[in-house]
């Protein structure tokens, strides 16, 4: 089933129920007056926010949800039912924009729920109507509509690290290799259409469908899935070492992403020069490294997934990246380090001085009164 991350819905809250007109008839109670009950409010409208990325398929063939409408009022002053709240599951990082009143909401955390519709209020039935006056009112209101609108729901994903480059520069099969995902691999361009995800010790990779020059005007896949990138907290930016100007193939997509938006391109970024094992030259190879740190002002992580050693230096600048606490607490470790050496010597100094003090007099004193107990015992 292809990836569904764009929806248009309409959505109406719930009818409140009716008042009702009705007289109160027992025999021991002679003209008991107005006995009628009011109307049940209709059902609210919520979203929630669910850890599902295809959460939205559930809206692929239907585009109209209504919540119940609440129950008429009944005799002895009996209140209509309220009717049940209507709960629309979408996944993180789902946009929903009511059209009517250009308003937008955004679910961000797991099982968070917003209210965006409300009920229609219940009618009253005749008893609300009695006063001194009017003693016999046979008045009762209908309830009132609940609020309808229509939504445009848009996906962006909310992932930890964002792979993106240009088609065909190896992020799948690097998704594949640091993930349980499974995404497809060919030597042709485009073979990801929809973004894939995958679990990297408890991190989230997306893999974003390659971008093209031109994307963030419409062209190419690229467009439709831009926007998933804006939640990504680090970029993983690769580019092929099949590719022959590196520098360019890097700097086209840095500026598609400043064209779509320019906040893109404060986020932390990982440089990648990928399939390395297709250039069998070295001086060509380090050529391209040389090329790509001078455009890009960082350095460049060449990466071969033939080759471990390469995998080893990616995902050691991954952790850094992931994990910026725990290096804090190494360099902090290592500065304690540092502190304790120079000061290690004085402090060995003072003890082996201690020890020569105890060791002295004392210990014979303690001998030789054990001696002399020993000998008034016998």
């Amino acid at each position: 089933m292809a990836f569904l991350d764009k929806v248009t819905l309409k959505i109406f809250a719930g009818k409140g129920g009716d008042g009702v007109v009705r007289w109160r008839r027992e025999k021991s109670i002679d003209s008991g007056g107005p006995w009628g009950g009011n109307g049940g409010n209709g059902g609210d409208v919520y979203i929630q926010g669910v850890r599902n990325l295809h959460a939205l398929n559930h809206y692929r063939h239907i585009h109209e949800f209504k919540a119940p409408s609440g129950a008429p009022g009944a005799t002895q002053l009996k209140h209509g039912k309220r009717g049940e709240d209507l709960v629309l599951t979408f996944p993180l990082g789902t946009k929903i924009y009511n059209v009517d009143l250009e308003i937008t909401y955004e679910l961000l955390n797991e099982g968070e729920q917003i209210l965006i519709l409300h009920g229609g209020r219940g009618g009253l039935g005749n008893n609300e109507f009695k006063n001194s006056v009017r003693r016999a009112p046979e008045i009762a209101t209908p309830g009132k509509r609940g609020e309808f609108a229509k939504f445009q729901i848009e996906l962006q994903l909310i992932a930890d690290v964002g792979l993106i480059g240009f088609p065909n520069a190896g992020k799948s099969s690097l998704l594949n290799a640091l993930t349980n995902a499974t995404s497809k691999v060919a030597s042709y361009e485009f073979t990801t259409l929809e973004p894939h995800l995958g679990d990297y010790f408890g991190h989230v990779i997306a893999d974003i469908p390659g971008l093209i020059e031109g994307a963030s005007e419409g062209k190419g896949l690229g467009h439709n899935f831009l926007r998933h990138i804006e939640r990504t907290r680090i970029l993983a930016h690769l580019v092929s070492a099949e590719s022959e100007d590196v520098a360019a193939a890097y700097t086209t997509i840095r500026n598609e992403l400043g064209a779509f938006n320019a906040e893109l391109l404060n986020k932390e970024e990982i440089v990648i020069l990928s399939k390395i094992d297709a250039v069998s030259d070295t001086k060509a190879l380090e050529k391209k490294i040389k090329e790509l740190e001078k455009v890009s002002k960082k350095k460049v992580v060449a990466l071969s997934l033939f080759d471990d050693a390469s995998i080893k230096q990616f995902t050691v600048s991954l952790n850094e990246e992931l994990n910026p606490n725990k290096i804090k607490k190494e360099v902090v470790k290592e500065a304690v380090q540092k502190i304790v050496a120079k000061t290690a010597p004085k402090k060995v100094a003072k003890k082996v001085v201690v020890k020569k003090v105890i060791k002295k007099k004392p210990l014979e004193k303690v001998v030789a009164k054990g001696v002399k107990k020993k000998t008034v015992k016998k």
